[in-house]
């Protein structure tokens, strides 16, 4: 997910010990959750359409897969995120290649995710674009084959916050949405629980200009996988409305509009030159008709508990009432364990990598009655939700 805050921090070493270490070896169990507790829901009734009402409430999405402690969107954080018992697996932020096959990347630029520079073949692929209004530089998706992007590994994006995972840089390549349906099934048959996965379309009116649409890709993907129905466990997302409007018209798949800060604009509104700010989409008319062509939003943590003019929090809005009440499930994004990414009152030390009271930030979050939540620390979740259903 394209959370369009500021991930890049610096400074500070040193880190508190990973919450709970059992956790690691969890096998896909819940963190000793009791059987009935999922289905608890803390007193709140499980909402949406379809495939969405089996999900337990509040879920605990693996943003990017567990990569707050693998490099993001690749097997080995996907894989992570299962083990500690996350519900869904945001498994694909979803951009084209050159050849028109759809791969896993935070940004079509990957620069900062794979070994790319250290490649001298690609040296002169380096290059300046405008994306999205915002000009660019480094190495684009569109302008690899799968082939070549398939000699590339990832590495970890915000090394300052997570020194500990550039252990793990190299060992992974850069994973298919093919790749990722199959080890979904695969997934799915050898734990015994379905396996839900919740992609994202990356920057498709950038794509669609460059005659790479997005959303047909991944619609004759699904559709190959027999997995394009409302039931489907393949959550779809995308900042840009219009994107799920398509998709809406495409396959029958739980679809959900990414929602940023308040005074910002859906790029494709910009292109198509609508006013509208995300300001106007979270009003209940806006909601409302959201509501007409998808079953969720996900909107940034500060829409649902603004910060004050310190960067702490505040009283919560009515942004998930009103969104329940459009008939809309709520799953905000996204939580980190470490300092620099949690308002000032929840900081612990000044260390860029150490952790800060999470637990208390994830309490807050839960007691606004959101339906779920992305996070790159799946395990604290699941610990935080605990507490949460049997508190």
């Amino acid at each position: 997910m394209a959370t369009q805050e500021s991930d890049e921090q610096s400074g500070g070493t040193g880190r508190r010990a990973l919450l709970s270490a059992a956790v690691l070896g969890a096998g896909g169990a819940v963190l000793g959750l009791p059987q009935g507790a999922a289905a608890a829901e803390s007193g709140s009734a499980r909402r949406g359409r379809g495939g969405l009402s089996s999900l337990p409430v509040p879920t605990v999405i693996g943003h990017r897969g567990a990569s707050g402690y693998r490099p993001e969107h690749t097997f080995g954080s996907y894989q992570l995120a299962l083990d500690m018992g996350a519900h869904v697996v945001e498994a694909g932020d979803l951009v084209p290649t050159k050849d028109g096959h759809l791969v896993c990347r935070h940004e079509p630029e990957i620069g900062g995710t794979t070994d790319v520079a250290d490649h001298p073949e690609f040296a002169g692929r380096r290059t300046t674009k405008v994306l999205d209004g915002v000009r660019t530089t480094g190495w684009f998706t569109e302008d690899f084959t799968l082939a070549e992007l398939k000699t590339l590994r990832a590495v970890e994006r915000i090394p300052a916050n997570r020194p500990h995972n550039t252990l793990y840089n190299g060992r992974w390549e850069i994973p298919t949405f093919e790749e990722v349906l199959r080890w979904q099934d695969e997934q799915t048959r050898r734990r015994g629980r379905q396996v839900w996965i919740y992609p994202e379309t990356k920057h498709p009116t950038y794509f669609r200009k460059l005659g790479l649409g997005v959303e047909e890709r991944v619609a004759a993907v699904l559709r190959r996988h027999g997995k394009d129905r409302k039931d489907s466990p393949v959550i779809l997302q995308s900042f840009e409305p219009t994107s799920i409007q398509r998709l809406n018209r495409l396959v029958g798949n739980p679809l959900a509009v990414l929602l940023s800060d308040a005074g910002s604009r859906p790029y494709d509104f910009v292109e198509a030159g609508d006013p509208r700010t995300v300001a106007d989409l979270v009003t209940p008319a806006g909601l409302r008709e959201i509501a007409t062509y998808a079953q969720g939003i996900g909107p940034t943590v500060d829409l649902v508990i603004p910060r004050g003019a310190d960067g702490n929090l505040t009283k919560p809005s009515t942004l998930v009432r009103d969104a329940h009440a459009a008939g809309l499930v709520v799953h905000p994004y996204t939580v980190r364990n470490e300092n620099p990414f949690l308002p000032p009152a929840y900081r612990r030390g000044g260390d860029a990598d150490a952790y800060g009271d999470v637990l208390g930030l994830f309490r807050a979050y839960f007691a606004t009655g959101i339906d779920g939540i992305f996070t790159d620390n799946p395990d604290t979740g699941l610990l935080a939700r605990e507490d949460f259903v049997n508190g």
